[in-house]
């Protein structure tokens, strides 16, 4: 039976408009596993005060993103639907010299296209397995088991039920600690390396820590395993967490007061990585490259340089590739 891959990453507005915003955050953010608040009180906060005033304030930020990338070389719209949708295009173009029933598409957690309306339109075309690749390096109950939960709706919803696999995380897996090493030093080689490697983790509440979500540890890892293929001492690298919202206490280094930290030490330059973003997005063209930028400028910083996601790099796709083939239903142990 033919299987298809489906690379799945969080989503996007489908326009840099307040209308198409918050169309988004209302999916996004009502989600459970995206906040755990309780549900009566968080949905007054998101229809009375996020609704109506969040899309109005980030919408121009989505504006400065569209049609860009890292490097300022044009994309074709949203970047993170962009660079989902050539990720899964160029697996396809790796895989099909080695395997000829493997179809590789794409779907977003929130926004279009959807995974339900992806997997009821490959089982029209004849696909009876699927593997479902959630992009996020490091498992989050925020993040990964969303998907878990779309497929558990697909189970439930459907009489004859697809065989469905699922990537869980690929936080140290070799291949991909050697991209992000060779993206590092391919920066350094071109402008050199800073006095500081920061690695930027998107954060979460620190109570989902204390709940059981293994996020942290494998952000640590992740971290570590990357250090240590560098070479770094301890004194030339840091870990952060950056997009915290709302009043609760979040993992902690904040990237933003971090980096505002170390210009006022008189740290003059530093290098900054976003280890757990396979594609660029508003999290890191913007609050990174732009607005943390000007954190560290404006503390006394001299040269801030943000190192782009893995995108479509070449190894990449490779480690892409190695993990299909090594979840493939045939090579499951």
């Amino acid at each position: 039976m033919p299987t298809a891959v489906i690379l799945m990453n969080l989503g996007t507005p489908a326009e840099p408009t307040p209308t198409a915003v918050r169309q988004f955050l209302r999916e996004f953010l009502s989600d459970p596993r995206v906040v755990e608040i309780p549900r009566p009180l968080w949905m007054a906060i998101l229809h009375g005060l996020v609704l109506p005033l969040r899309p109005r304030r980030i919408a121009p930020a989505y504006r400065e993103i569209w049609d860009r990338s890292a490097d300022g070389e044009p994309v074709e719209g949203s970047p993170i639907l962009y660079y989902t949708r050539r990720q899964a295009e160029l697996l396809q173009e790796y895989l099909s010299g080695q395997r000829a029933d493997i179809t590789v598409t794409h779907a977003m957690t929130y926004g279009k296209p959807g995974l339900e309306e992806t997997v009821a339109h490959l089982r029209r075309e004849g696909f009876g397995s699927f593997l479902v690749f959630p992009l996020y390096p490091q498992y989050s109950a925020t993040t990964t088991a969303a998907v878990y939960d779309q497929v558990a709706r697909l189970y439930r919803n459907n009489r004859d039920i697809p065989d469905i696999t699922l990537v869980r995380d690929y936080y140290r897996h070799p291949l991909y600690i050697r991209a992000l090493a060779n993206s590092v030093r391919e920066h350094w080689r071109k402008r050199g390396a800073a006095e500081k490697l920061l690695l930027s983790f998107h954060g979460i509440p620190k109570a989902n820590i204390a709940k059981g979500d293994p996020y942290y540890r494998q952000c640590c890892d992740t971290a570590e395993h990357l250090a240590a293929e560098l070479e770094l001492g301890e004194d030339r690298w840091q870990i952060s967490f950056q997009s915290r919202f709302g009043k609760a206490e979040w993992l902690q280094p904040y990237t933003d007061k971090q980096l505002i930290e170390w210009g006022g030490q008189g740290i003059s330059s530093v290098d900054v990585i976003c280890p757990a973003f396979s594609a660029d997005c508003l999290e890191t063209l913007e609050e990174i490259s732009v607005e943390n930028r000007a954190n560290f400028l404006d503390a006394g910083g001299k040269d801030y340089r943000y190192i782009p996601a893995l995108n479509l790099r070449p190894d990449h796709i490779e480690v892409l590739a190695t993990i299909v083939q090594e979840k493939l239903p045939e090579n499951r142990q």
